[in-house]
């Protein structure tokens, strides 16, 4: 027993020693804080990857389905089946501030990750125990969709967290090229997915083994990255902002030292704790303004409608003109596109700012919907409205695409964060389903005037960011006190 105890002393001291020594040393490490932001952005992966893996999976899904002898499976329970996700997202995005508060950054990820894994899960087999394997029922339906929203909850919940949990670490000279890798990693997530969905389907015989096991393999994909997700994550520290918000300053000082060095992790600490001197406080107590500019720039992201064209690119070309498989091909084009563009974000943001990328990106938007709205109406098709989409999402991912998740991770007080993301988030949710569900039915009506109400809402959006969003490039965190307190 004395030499049990002898043990836990020495290993106490080995371990004061190391942090000692880390509390010392006089610049950060960046492979540490490259390594922390690595783990963090394969929750934005994740996001990606669930939000697409429902394109490759659905036409075999509604054969499926539609071989159910107890109910009738009509394109009403198809579009709940293919969007029902979103449901899960909507509400991720509005308990993350919840779980986040309570459980901090980290465990809330770890949430995430455990959702994701258990939505692959049962979403390749939502037969599990319960019901006759490959048996289409309305029980087995019901079953799918319950799996397909808790991993919507997964990707709402890292959807507010990820980009708040690099935000708490990254310091302020890089957060907005970190928060940025975020969105990298989302698209990258969805090509990864394509591309996994299309070697599951070319490895299979024939297309009746996609309707019987080819949707269930794409779905169990996904569970091998959570999982890898989830254990990386229990490496990583909690945020320091999280730390010192609940009196754990040596634990705090500790990360900060080792990602910032010595004295500077001694000054942000400082101020962390000169904000953060109350735990939390009421969402309004920095004003309404705050709330509304987080609220208005997650409904602008979605209104501009980029998901009108991520989620509808293939039925936009052909009725452009193109052919299926050119429709295709020109969808590819669009997401190499958008790789490229978001990456002149990620190099660009911490030098330019915020503000002048958003208005660049809201600018090269509009003008990209109002070319295209005059050549619905002047119904000239090919090239010109390639380019032109080109144009509009290249501008949305080198801006509003990765800037508004910098801006909503970091504009927020520490004591206001995780309730005014969460909020900001549940509502980009929100607006996604609107903007998204409403398009096949303002298209019937006047495609070139669809596309014109998009271009006012560039509009819009640019004079809300010239009128009331604040530049944040090179401020800290705490920064946000006293920006707030002078605009109330």
């Amino acid at each position: 027993m004395s030499e049990k105890i002898i043990h836990i002393f020495n290993h106490k001291i080995i371990i004061n020693h190391k942090m000692n020594q880390t509390l010392n040393q006089k610049e950060g490490s960046k492979t540490y804080l490259l390594g922390i932001v690595l783990v963090a952005v394969i929750g934005g992966l994740l996001f990606g990857y669930d939000t697409a893996v429902i394109s490759g999976a659905e036409q075999a899904l509604e054969s499926f389905f539609r071989s159910a002898t107890d109910f009738e499976y009509t394109k009403g329970l198809h579009g709940i089946t293919a969007s029902a996700a979103l449901i899960g997202c909507v509400v991720g995005g509005a308990i993350s501030g919840i779980l986040s508060k309570k459980f901090g950054r980290k465990y809330s990820l770890i949430i995430a990750s455990i959702l994701f894994f258990l939505s692959a899960l049962g979403s390749f087999n939502p037969e599990f125990l319960l019901f006759p394997h490959g048996v289409a029922t309305h029980s087995v339906w019901l079953a799918f969709v319950f799996y397909r929203i808790l991993g919507g909850v997964g990707v709402g919940l890292a959807s507010a967290v990820c980009p708040m949990y690099i935000a708490e670490v990254a310091p302020a000279e890089k957060r907005g090229t970190f928060v940025s890798c975020n969105q990298f990693a989302i698209i990258f997530g969805m090509l990864v997915v394509y591309f996994v969905n299309y070697m599951i389907k070319e490895n299979l015989p024939s297309d009746a083994a996609m309707v019987s096991i080819g949707w269930r393999r794409m779905f169990l994909s996904e569970a091998f990255p959570a999982g890898i997700f989830g254990l990386l994550l229990l490496m990583v520290p909690k945020t320091p902002r999280y730390l010192a918000m609940n009196n754990n300053d040596e634990k705090a000082l500790y990360v900060l030292t080792r990602i910032n060095g010595t004295e500077k992790a001694k000054s942000i600490l400082s101020s962390i704790k000169e904000t953060t001197n109350i735990k939390s406080q009421k969402l309004f107590t920095f004003g309404f303004t705050v709330v509304f500019v987080g609220i208005a720039l997650s409904s602008l992201q979605q209104a501009i409608g980029i998901n009108v064209v991520l989620y509808y690119a293939p039925r936009i070309f052909e009725s452009m003109g193109a052919s299926g498989d050119t429709a295709m091909i020109q969808t590819v084009v669009m997401g190499l596109i958008n790789i490229v563009f978001t990456l002149v974000a990620i190099f660009t943001v911490d030098k330019l700012g915020r503000k002048p990328l958003l208005i660049i990106g809201a600018s090269g938007m509009m003008i990209g919907m109002i070319a295209l709205s005059i050549l619905s109406y002047s119904n000239q098709i090919g090239v010109a409205a390639l380019i032109f989409i080109i144009i509009y999402t290249a501008s949305f991912m080198m801006s509003w695409g990765p800037i508004c998740w910098v801006l909503i991770s970091e504009i927020f007080p520490n004591t206001i964060r995780s309730q005014a993301v969460a909020i900001a988030v549940a509502v980009q949710w929100i607006a996604n389903f609107l903007v998204s569900s409403t398009f096949p039915s303002l298209s019937n009506w006047n495609i070139g005037a669809t596309y014109l109400i998009y271009a006012i809402f560039c509009l819009i959006a640019i004079v809300f960011v010239l009128k009331m969003v604040p530049e944040t490039k090179g401020k800290t965190l705490e920064d946000m006190n006293k920006v707030w307190q002078k605009k109330k």
